[in-house]
């Protein structure tokens, strides 16, 4: 071959390459492009080195870094995951590792750079072994699923409390009882809002939503830890009280409930009061929940038909005013 045929073959191997690099480089653009569009961040692992191979941007921006503002390394991957799912992933990626699973799967939490957290399902597989069957790549997916599981966490919010005061709905409260019956003495609290209707009316429906959620912080303040506030719904609220009926800690929260009630609420267009009448019955052997929340709304009518701004503890009967204090 002569020296010019040399070079002209030599020139178009040149030129085919820089092709090749150009429809590479393109390819490699629309790919970053595409998974840009789908969330994903598709990722590559050197096992021997530890070096990642992030083919688009996704990865870094999950966690709030600008591109190259994080060294794509093993070691930070494992450095940003959140410490309370830090070794179950770790263990769930090296048991595929070492051939234990046919793949590597984790939902797991990562530490975002403003300090919240981001949720992300990885996925990946070994792409490339050795003649000795050694893992050397790992070939996966992030993608970031922190509106999911944020959608996940309000629909469960939604399933087992009030939308309105974020207090446990009946759903919930069911659940509570059937647990808390198996632990230990139980008693119900029915509450129903005396006057209610008086604030919706000339103030409007607004700001009796604005008196509930008022109220079922001062319910929150004012109950012993280990009790359950509910709403059923309107102005009726229930309390799942573990102790017995005569427990200190049930004439104490009686009257606590009561202050916090009946104490003025100042609202947006003005101040705004209530009443309460309050009926509390320990559960017996054999109640579901509709049994012993039934007996201690028949406590509570005991209020409603001696003046209000009261509560009914089994047949004791107890007011703030002095007229109460008696035992039918």
């Amino acid at each position: 071959m002569s020296e010019n045929a040399l070079k002209q073959q030599i020139q178009n191997l040149k030129k085919h390459n820089a092709r090749l690099v150009r429809i590479a480089r393109d390819a490699r653009n629309k790919l970053s492009a595409a998974l840009d569009g789908t969330g994903l961040c598709l990722w590559q692992l050197d096992v021997p080195s530890g070096k990642l191979i992030i083919f688009n941007r996704r990865w870094g921006a999950m966690l709030g870094y600008q591109p190259k503002a994080l060294s794509a390394h093993f070691d930070v991957w494992r450095e940003h995951l959140h410490e309370d799912d830090r070794q179950r992933v770790l263990d769930a990626f090296y048991d595929h590792l070492h051939g234990k699973t046919p793949f590597y799967e984790a939902l797991h939490r990562m530490q975002h750079k403003n300090g919240t957290v981001t949720w992300v399902l990885d996925r990946g597989r070994v792409t490339d072994r050795d003649a000795s069957g050694a893992p050397l790549k790992v070939t996966g997916t992030h993608i970031d699923m922190t509106k999911e599981k944020q959608y996940e966490e309000q629909l469960a919010l939604l399933a087992n409390h009030d939308p309105l005061t974020g207090l446990a709905n009946r759903h919930a409260l069911l659940q509570h009882f059937a647990e808390l019956t198996l632990a230990g003495p139980l008693c119900v609290a029915f509450i129903d809002l005396d006057d209610f209707k008086a604030v919706n009316d000339p103030f409007g429906h607004r700001s009796g939503d604005e008196l509930l959620i008022q109220l079922s912080q001062r319910l929150r303040a004012a109950c012993p830890e280990g009790t359950v506030i509910g709403r059923l719904g309107g102005d009726e609220f229930v309390l799942l009280l573990p102790f017995e009926l005569s427990s200190l800690l049930i004439n104490s929260t009686a009257h606590s409930c009561l202050r916090a009630i009946l104490s003025p609420f100042e609202l947006d267009n003005g101040e705004a009061s209530v009443g309460a009448s309050i009926g509390i019955d320990e559960v017996q052997g054999g109640d579901d929940f509709v049994n012993a929340l039934m007996r201690a709304d028949r406590a509570m009518y005991h209020i409603k038909h001696t003046g209000k701004n009261g509560a009914a503890i089994g047949k004791i009967l107890i007011s703030l005013s002095p007229r109460h204090e008696e035992t039918p």
